[in-house]
């Protein structure tokens, strides 16, 4: 029997808490982990998913260059969920020097860059020599960092596609191991707060005054947050039961426009497509779909479409951005990390702030949680750029 890649390990910390089990929780009790914009600078009327704790965070000191608002995070979802350690036993599996890491991200640590502009001088000086760009503002900062916490050797890369980046690390590990270049993946995204994001997502009048309403008629744009995630993947021919493994990935791009998706959803369309021809599995053998589900008008719009068009009206799908934020490139690992708590659980989560569902929508939306057994699981993440992935997930019998 050919090799299954497997998601051995998972861990995540976002705006809903610490670790897997709190994550569960508050998707069981409906708790959101949005709040009033309260990020620094000038005020902003919206909302955010802001992780508690990561200015209070004792960084690693060994590590200490690589100090920045996205490593911290990196950090703690690595300490979370027993993850690095599980790490140390892959390591003596297979040495440190054949597990791969594979990123996504979209801004890294940008952050670290605004703030040295802003202490910069006037007269146009040299930004401030405590600015360490490679180490914190580069976007491969996040391999390497998570390289050297863990201690790996093997081939690492930053995949950077907009909100779709941590989906399609998921692709990018398959081929990997498919190539041989690796025998294991630490595979994840992080993508932190900062006001590139913030301001530009405003002055794009994507922002939600309130927490985000996917496919609610009143829907009025994003609510930002930030996120970290990982997977080990391995291959197993023989899954023990209840196993989460990648079944397939799917992805296309647009070649429409930089940031509206094209208007009948035919990448998305071709991403799913691809996903399901991949795995050898029919519309009919997906069980619930996490969708991209931003809450802009037009994006949850051309999402449903592309959706009924490849699923009907039966398959159950809803959108759980409303409970983590939108965490552009960590928003893939974010979901992906639902989907597996999904299979293992039996749960599918509704659609939170789903009030007024659209009437022009044709797809099954769910405005409550529900229990049922699920085989496979299939989740969307598409970005600016015409950037569009999905992967299904299943569970092994």
């Amino acid at each position: 029997m050919p090799d299954q890649i497997v998601l051995s390990h998972i861990s995540t910390v976002n705006a809903c808490g610490f670790g897997l089990a709190q994550t569960f929780e508050a998707l069981c009790q409906n708790r959101s982990g949005l709040r009033p914009y309260d990020f620094g600078g000038p005020p902003l009327d919206t909302f955010i998913g802001r992780v508690p704790g990561v200015e209070e965070l004792a960084f690693e000191k060994s590590l200490g260059v690589y100090d920045c608002r996205n490593n911290r995070l990196a950090q703690m979802a690595l300490e979370a969920d027993d993850f690095a350690q599980k790490i140390e036993k892959a390591k003596g599996i297979y040495g440190s020097d054949r597990i791969a890491v594979i990123m996504g991200t979209s801004t890294s640590g940008v952050g670290e860059g605004e703030a040295a502009y802003l202490s910069a001088p006037s007269d146009g000086s040299p930004l401030p020599g405590s600015f360490k760009f490679d180490q914190t503002h580069d976007f491969f900062s996040l391999p390497r960092f998570v390289s050297a916490y863990l201690g790996l050797e093997g081939p690492s890369i930053t995949v950077s596609a907009a909100c779709a980046s941590s989906n399609k690390v998921f692709a990018d590990a398959w081929q990997w191991l498919e190539a041989g270049l690796c025998d294991a993946a630490v595979v994840g995204g992080v993508d932190s707060l900062c006001h590139l994001t913030l301001r530009g997502f405003n002055s794009l009048e994507l922002l939600s005054k309130g927490p985000c309403r996917p496919g609610d008629e009143d829907r009025s744009g994003i609510s930002i947050g930030e996120a970290a995630g990982f997977a080990l993947l391995e291959r197993d021919a023989n899954p023990p039961s209840g196993t989460v493994t990648l079944r397939g990935y799917g992805e296309s791009s647009d070649a429409y426009h930089m940031s509206s998706p094209h208007p009948e959803g035919k990448g998305a369309a071709m991403a799913m497509q691809a996903a399901l021809q991949r795995a050898a599995l029919s519309a009919s053998d997906i069980d619930y779909i996490n969708l991209h589900g931003t809450g802009s008008a037009i994006n949850d719009k051309v999402e449903d479409q592309a959706v009924f068009e490849l699923f009907g009206a039966d398959t159950p799908t809803s959108s759980t951005k409303a409970w983590t934020g939108h965490a552009l490139g960590a928003a893939g690992i974010t979901e992906v990390i639902i989907s597996c708590l999904s299979l293992r659980e039996g749960f599918l989560p509704g659609t939170q702030n789903l009030r007024n569902p659209d009437p022009a929508f044709k797809s099954h939306l769910l405005a409550e949680s529900k229990r049922q057994p699920l085989s496979h699981v299939l989740t969307n993440s598409f970005g600016f750029g015409g950037n569009n992935c999905s992967l299904i997930l299943g569970r092994a019998p």
